[in-house]
């Protein structure tokens, strides 16, 4: 399998709503690693990487985000993976 980063940042309601720590058990059940950080916005920023069938759930994922946040849309940058995670962590 290929390795692809994808640096995801998700808007709508999801800032209080448990969605860093959420998403950074979804990432632990799809085996990515990266981090996840609310942003001054309102918004959300993620960092994932591993597998392309693993990163690419996760993306999908944060279109759907947990069942109380309000996902308006979910913008996606693919990166060339680097490898520098070596486990998910939440940034503040």
């Amino acid at each position: 399998m290929a390795i692809k980063r994808a640096r995801v940042t998700v808007k709508g309601l999801v800032q209080g709503v448990g969605f860093r720590y959420t998403c950074q058990r979804e990432a632990a059940r799809n085996d990515v690693t990266g981090w996840v950080r609310n942003l001054y916005d309102g918004n959300v920023e993620a960092v994932f990487e591993g597998e392309e069938d693993d990163v690419e759930a996760m993306v999908s994922w944060c279109r759907r985000g947990p069942s109380v946040a309000e996902v308006r849309s979910v913008d996606v940058q693919w990166e060339d993976p680097t490898g520098e995670f070596a486990t998910f962590h939440i940034r503040h």
